[in-house]
Parts: structure tokens; sequence; C-alpha cells
């Protein structure tokens, strides 16, 4: 019987992600071009409010699997939706929403609307000066909030809640981010 070696379950690991992020971007590149093509409202004031400072990807990860965003990993914005939380990911120092923003709202929208509470909170890495840091992570889940608004949902859906820990966990690029989830 011929064993794998355990670099050989590491290379198909990373195969295997990889796979993931290519179908990810194709899914949301069709659901981007549906959406726009039906003239939605919502999407386009979601991606008008959004202003993507670097192209990013939109992972939707699979229970079991990592939820690893490649992008988050790189020290780039980006956003991943891990199960039914929506991850905004953010540049060191910097406060500006990833591109993708409007295919990863579309649901919290469409949440928002049924009539669920949106939830916001925002994290920063362990990074400089503490304060500046709070600061930062406030900005961008004001960020996320007013791309929110934006799309229609309105501000009495919205809270956003200061985590009792808002130094986030995983690696730097991990740490910076928002999530968002729905009550």
């Amino acid at each position: 019987m011929d064993m794998a070696s355990p670099s050989d379950d590491d290379q198909q690991r990373v195969a295997l992600g990889l796979v993931f992020a290519i179908v990810a971007l194709v899914v949301a590149a069709v659901i981007g071009t549906a959406v726009g093509h039906r003239g939605s409202s919502t999407a386009k004031s979601v991606a008008a409010a959004a202003a993507p400072a670097a192209p990013a990807a939109v992972v939707d990860v699979a229970p079991g699997s990592t939820p690893l965003s490649a992008q988050a990993a790189a020290d780039a914005a980006s956003i991943t939706v891990e199960y039914g939380v929506v991850k905004f990911y953010f540049a060191s120092g910097k406060a500006d929403l990833a591109a993708g923003a409007t295919e990863a709202l579309v649901d919290v929208v469409k949440g928002a609307q049924g009539g669920k509470k949106v939830i916001i909170s925002g994290f920063h890495d362990a990074k400089g000066n503490a304060q500046l840091n709070a600061e930062l992570a406030k900005q961008r889940a004001l960020a996320v909030r007013d791309a929110l608004k934006a799309a229609g949902v309105a501000e009495s859906q919205i809270t956003l809640e200061k985590p009792a820990q808002t130094a986030g966990s995983g690696s730097d690029a991990e740490a910076r981010r928002v999530e968002i989830t729905l009550q």
C-alpha cells in the first residue's frame, strides 16, 4: 500500500484551495454580471459606496474547509464569506473596502430587507499604537456600515458592536477585518 507523505497532503490542500478560489471568482463574476445586467439599484448603490482601492476576491468558504483567504494572507483588501459571516479584510493602515463588496453584501441586504438585524464588528492587528488601531477598526466598521446604508439598509437595522477583544486573531492580515452577521 502506497502511503502519501504529509507534504503531498499539503500540496493537495493548496491545490484544492486554489481550485475553490478560482471557482469562487468565476461564480462571483457571473453573479456580478447577472446583477449588473438586471439593473439592480441595490447593486449599483453598493458598488458606488464600496469604492475599492485594489481588486480582490470574494471567497465563499465551505464548511469543513480552511477559512483562510489567500488575499487576506497576502496583506491585501479582500472579502470572504465563512459560515454565513461576511468578513472584510483590510490592507495595513487602510479603511478602503475591497472590490467584490457588491457581491458580498447582496445577501446581507436581502437579510436586512427580510427583517434581520445587521451586526458589524471591527478588529485590528496588534502592531503599532493600540489607540490608533482601535480608531482604524472603527473607521473600517463605519465604511462597511456606509456601504450597507447606500445599498438601502436602514440605519435602525444596523448595529455597530465593539468586540470584547478588538485585536483580531490569526495573522496580522487576518486580524485587520470587519465581520458582518445577521440576527
